[in-house]
């Protein structure tokens, strides 16, 4: 994704008692946010051109995946092609929630407890809506 690796001003208030962001951090977040969603709209129309042309080529041939031995390759390729897609749109919502958090004035706090988010994991993750406590907590 474009946005990751990139060096941001702190997102979050000092004080776990004021969740508003300061206008730099705001427009920090705001622009790693849209590079993130121009950077998966980009993957979402490449997979999308791809996928199209794998079931193009497939209408071309009379495939029968149980005889032929490309077959299963080729169903294979349209599968994984379609599960990239899939989890591309999602991470495109996840990161329009991030932006709409970041309007209500909520983004870069954990939705679990409440606590600010590290800026490096939001740098990594900008839509990430946990600390990483509660994360690692969530996947166990």
């Amino acid at each position: 994704m474009p946005g990751r690796g990139v060096a941001v001003a702190p997102f979050v208030a000092d004080s776990p008692h004021d969740p508003a962001l300061s206008p730099a951090a705001r427009a920090a977040a705001r622009e790693l946010l849209l590079a993130e969603r121009a950077g998966t709209g980009q993957q979402i129309a490449a997979l999308s051109r791809e996928f199209e042309q794998i079931v193009e080529a497939n209408a071309l041939i009379a495939i029968d995946d149980e005889h032929d031995p490309e077959g299963s390759s080729t169903a294979f390729e349209r599968a994984h092609v379609a599960a990239l897609l899939t989890r591309a749109r999602e991470h495109l919502v996840e990161v329009d929630r991030a932006l709409e958090r970041l309007e209500r004035g909520d983004y870069g706090r954990c939705t679990e407890c409440g606590v600010p988010i590290p800026e490096e994991r939001l740098s990594a993750r900008p839509a990430a809506i946990t600390c990483v406590r509660c994360a690692a907590a969530r996947h166990t």
